[in-house]
């Protein structure tokens, strides 16, 4: 009944068309006239569109009258606003501020080791001895000789007070008496050196040098130090994020290798954007109360970026796009109490993913149905059926 209705008034409005057109469409491009075939291709235009307003109104009133007709089957999901946090997942490296090898500063035999692998030591704590060369009986000698300086500036000093003895006497003795002085310094200095001591609180995580060993400085690594009590995560989080990933920002760290996990946040974002992979860093802070957490350990991170109270989330499978790069669903209008409703194409904006969710920001208001199941099989304007959920 629908097809003879549609060739029927097909073919009434071509025979009057026929009646207005003189000549055929051949006919018309083969008098190579342009103003006749523009005039030719308007007149069958307004035909076009003619017919299609009537094949649309044919296909209203069959939809009324046949009640026979079988209707495409879909199911709905309505909108609603809901929270959504949306993160950036990467992965960091464990590291600490507090984690040195110790060198020696002087050369000389290591005299003593007075600590063992795995001790907790306290800052200044003596960790080794090296053998001064004599060095503690020089400085010994050095302080005789300022004392007996002093005494002589001192002496000196008295006199001249009294305008006894000549200035360059006074002189002579205050700069030799300082000199001296500065001289014991550096010679203490150098004696202190032999000592070595902890620069931190921490453990001794590794003895690399035995006693009785020749060391000198920057070559003989003595001692590994770590302190496990201020952790950080290090990662580098790519450049488009640097508005979002700021100090204070809610972070979930997942250490795989310990079955552990943990809320946090940024500690700090770095200002310098890496030109080789156009990243920046950020440091998160690890309370390591249990020292279970080890420098280098392999962490997954969850940033948060961006959240919202009132956002609108729907399925990615149910978006189509056409060939302009436009992004659309289906929803349904006009629903009656048969659950018979219309078919609406409506196109949408699209924000961030989570899963298999994405953020709607237009097209889309709180309580539309969208066509879930058989949405790819439904046409703008056409009528479906709603089943039951």
């Amino acid at each position: 009944m629908k097809n003879s209705l549609i060739l029927i008034t097909f073919m009434l409005i071509l025979s009057s068309c026929g009646e207005k057109s003189e000549l055929s469409v051949e006919e018309v491009i083969s008098t190579g006239d342009l103003e006749k075939i523009r005039n030719q291709r308007t007149n069958l235009e307004a035909t076009y569109h003619q017919l299609s307003e009537q094949i649309k109104l044919l296909d209203e009133a069959i939809q009324k009258l046949d009640t026979t007709a079988k209707l495409p089957l879909v199911t709905t999901l309505s909108v609603v606003k809901q929270n959504f946090t949306h993160y950036v997942e990467l992965q960091g490296s464990v590291k600490t501020k507090e984690n040195i090898i110790i060198y020696p500063e002087i050369a000389g035999i290591l005299k003593e080791i007075t600590v063992k692998e795995g001790q907790q030591v306290n800052k200044g704590k003596l960790l080794a001895i090296i053998d001064d060369g004599g060095m503690a009986q020089q400085v010994s000698q050095m302080e005789i000789q300022v004392d007996l300086s002093k005494t002589t500036f001192e002496r000196q000093e008295r006199l001249w007070n009294q305008k006894i003895g000549s200035e360059m006497e006074y002189l002579q003795s205050k700069s030799n008496y300082e000199a001296q002085k500065k001289s014991l310094e550096q010679m203490k200095i150098q004696l202190s050196k032999t000592r070595i001591t902890a620069p931190f609180s921490g453990v001794i995580d590794d003895l690399m040098t035995e006693e009785g060993s020749l060391v000198s400085p920057g070559q003989s690594p003595l001692f590994r130090i770590v302190n496990l009590k201020n952790m950080y995560i290090e990662a580098d989080v790519p450049e488009s994020y640097v508005n979002d990933i700021v100090k204070d920002k809610r972070v979930d760290v997942e250490f795989p290798a310990l079955g552990k996990s943990m809320e946090t946040s940024v500690r700090q974002a770095g200002n310098f954007i890496n030109p080789a992979n156009r990243t920046f860093k950020v440091e998160i802070a690890v309370p390591n109360t249990e020292k279970h957490i080890k420098p280098n350990l392999t962490a997954r991170l969850k940033i948060n970026d961006y959240s919202s109270e009132s956002a609108i989330l729907i399925p990615q499978s149910l978006i189509t796009e056409n060939a302009e790069g436009q992004q659309y669903i289906y929803i349904v209008k006009n629903k009656n109490d048969n659950n018979e409703a219309l078919a609406e194409k409506t196109f949408i904006t699209t924000g961030k993913t989570q899963g298999d969710l994405i953020e709607v920001l237009s097209g889309l208001d709180s309580g539309n149905e969208i066509i879930k199941e058989g949405a790819r099989s439904v046409r703008e304007g056409q009528h479906v059926k709603i089943l039951e959920q």
